[in-house]
């Protein structure tokens, strides 16, 4: 099991440069855990793309659906204490400190691809090109 965050499930639904990487990843290790705050992440990054006309209504409704199935029985809830110190010792947003704080708690690895939580973090946080050349 590993702890992935948004962007790392936006890579994997939404064409992108790490699309590839995000899809290497999910042969790697296919059990993604997650943070109950991803919901909310993911579908502001499908708002953008909606917005932007880069994916239509159907597509985003039909994403969102997809990465729900997929992570269903995968998702935790953050303990706020943990979270509130993780933020009080880094640079990092709460909302990025859930992450932290689920791999922390779970004893794996966050894969990221945000330099503030690699830079942080490198005891928990792995990024996703690290992570696949291992």
């Amino acid at each position: 099991m590993i702890v992935v965050d948004t962007n790392i499930i936006a890579y994997l639904y939404l064409p992108t440069e790490l699309t590839g990487h995000a899809e290497r990843l999910l042969e790697y290790d296919p059990e993604w855990a997650v943070p109950l705050l991803w919901r909310s992440e993911f579908r502001n990054v499908l708002a953008l793309y909606l917005r932007r006309g880069l994916i239509s209504l159907t597509d985003a409704v039909r994403i969102q659906d997809e990465a729900e199935a997929l992570l269903k029985d995968h998702e935790y809830m953050s303990n706020s204490g943990d979270v509130l110190r993780l933020v009080n010792g880094s640079a990092c947003s709460a909302y990025d400190c859930e992450f932290v704080a689920l791999a922390q708690s779970q004893g794996v690895k966050l894969v990221t691809m945000d330099r503030k939580i690699l830079a942080d973090f490198p005891e928990t946080a792995i990024s996703l090109e690290d992570v696949l050349q291992q």
